[in-house]
């Protein structure tokens, strides 16, 4: 694995086809666990995990809220600021809190901790929580990462780019050894 292993990331708007943008990613090898995404705790799936309080729904809601779940769960990282977060790689545990438990729920300081600059780090988490989503793939090598960056270009990402950022490598490496 490079020293400063890449990332790429793109914003999306609230009505994206989010699945869609996932199975892209995954159908291209990326692994769900390398996947950390930002959403608007205005956005439909915000809502969804706010409300969902499985032991009094009705059946047909826990089924839905249930799946919803199972599916966040799956990735490295999903952070919905003022709403909760949900982080399945210690690495990426590691790397979003940095030193400050409270950038976990979705501050720009958790960008900081993936490899944002600090400037765009706080106007993509203002942009954010007004309407959209951020998706972030860690990738290995930089090949992977221009593969990551195309087809976040392909699914409809605003200001697609790739990070180069030496925590990554770290954060990878903790992966692949869990």
């Amino acid at each position: 694995m490079a020293a400063n292993a890449p990332g790429a990331y793109g914003i999306y708007p609230q009505d994206v086809a989010l699945q869609q943008v996932v199975q892209s990613l995954s159908r291209s090898g990326f692994a769900l666990q390398n996947i950390c995404m930002m959403v608007s705790p205005k956005h439909p799936l915000a809502k969804i995990v706010r409300d969902g309080n499985i032991l009094n729904a009705k059946r047909e809601q826990n089924t839905v809220t249930a799946s919803l779940m199972a599916w966040l769960f799956e990735f490295g990282a999903v952070m919905i600021p003022t709403v909760g977060f949900f982080v399945r790689s210690q690495a990426f545990l590691r790397a979003l809190v940095k030193g400050d438990s409270s950038a976990i729920c979705g501050s720009s300081g958790a960008l900081v901790g993936l490899g944002f600059p600090e400037k765009d780090a706080r106007r993509f988490e203002k942009e954010i929580r007004d309407v959209g989503i951020l998706v972030y793939v860690a990738c290995s090598e930089d090949g992977q990462a221009a593969e990551a960056l195309e087809i976040l270009r392909k699914t409809g990402a605003r200001e697609p780019a790739m990070l180069d950022n030496a925590m990554l490598d770290k954060m990878l490496a903790a992966t692949a050894a869990a």
